[in-house]
């Protein structure tokens, strides 16, 4: 729509939001992130279940591989260092000893509770025991 003032000039009605309309699609937008928001956490510590159960499988295959070659398992004492420990001829069955995916060590028992060896992630809290993502995360299951 057009209108003159008095000079003559054409202005025009500038046609926008009103600050009410801006309230309801900031309101809108925040129910929805707050109806989304939790679905994404709960993946991301599914995501850190699985990589610390592929990660126990890792170790399993270089132990698999260290009983091979010198007739048994590490026991509990020697723990998991044996695997990154060069021997006499340089080899080592892993680069480096990985970490759950909360950045915790692993447990190793040999001989184990559950099988011949255990390894064992205490979850989310780091401490023995919990629920949930806290639980503890082991190689048998």
């Amino acid at each position: 729509m057009k209108i003159e003032n008095s000079k003559g000039t054409v202005m025009r009605d500038q046609d926008g939001f009103t600050l009410l309309e801006i309230m309801v699609v900031l309101v809108i937008i925040g129910v929805m992130a707050a109806l989304i928001a939790p679905r994404f956490v709960e993946r991301a510590d599914e995501a850190k279940v699985d990589t610390t159960k592929v990660q126990m499988k890792n170790i399993e295959q270089a132990l698999k591989l260290y009983r091979l070659q010198h007739g048994a398992y590490p026991n509990s004492s020697e723990g998991l260092n044996v695997l990154v420990t060069a021997t006499k001829g340089g080899k080592h069955y892993m680069d480096a000893l990985p970490k759950d995916a909360w950045g915790g060590d692993f447990i190793y028992l040999s001989p184990g509770v559950h099988g011949e060896v255990d390894i064992l992630s205490y979850g989310a809290d780091g401490q023995a025991g919990g629920s949930d993502f806290n639980a503890d995360i082991g190689n048998w299951e």
